[in-house]
């Protein structure tokens, strides 16, 4: 399993759990949005609810299934920036095992135009001190 400079540790609830008894796959995207949210809080500073961006990329590989009892764990670490987008790279784990990889990618909004616009030079400030 890879290093990842953020980990954030996220409880399985009751409605995660889908018929046949695991975490139902649509779930994990919600895992990696309460992840990413605690990134953008804990390591820039900011709440995703609060800044203008906007998902533009979302892929996930599954590995193995969380089951209702399992510790999970999302290690989320900032792939190479873009001018306006933020590649984030993320493992899921239950119970310190791989359950997924994952990759999305957010760019910043202009609100009023809708356009894209730079990554804050605070964002990639941080983002560095943070990889350190």
């Amino acid at each position: 399993m890879a290093d990842y400079s953020y980990e954030v540790d996220l409880d399985v609830r009751l409605r995660d759990i889908d018929f046949m008894g695991h975490v139902n796959n649509a779930t994990y995207a919600t895992y990696l949005e309460q992840a990413r949210e605690a990134y953008f809080r804990d390591v820039l500073g900011v709440s995703l609810v609060e800044v203008g961006t906007v998902l533009v990329n979302l892929e996930i590989d599954y590995v193995r299934p969380i089951e209702a009892d399992d510790d999970v764990t999302v290690g989320v670490d900032p792939a190479e920036l873009g001018t306006s987008s933020l590649p984030l790279e993320y493992e899921i784990r239950a119970d310190g095992k791989r359950a997924a990889t994952a990759r999305t990618v957010q760019v910043v909004r202009d609100e009023e135009t809708g356009t894209s616009r730079s990554l804050p030079s605070e964002w990639r400030e941080r983002i560095d001190r943070h990889r350190d």
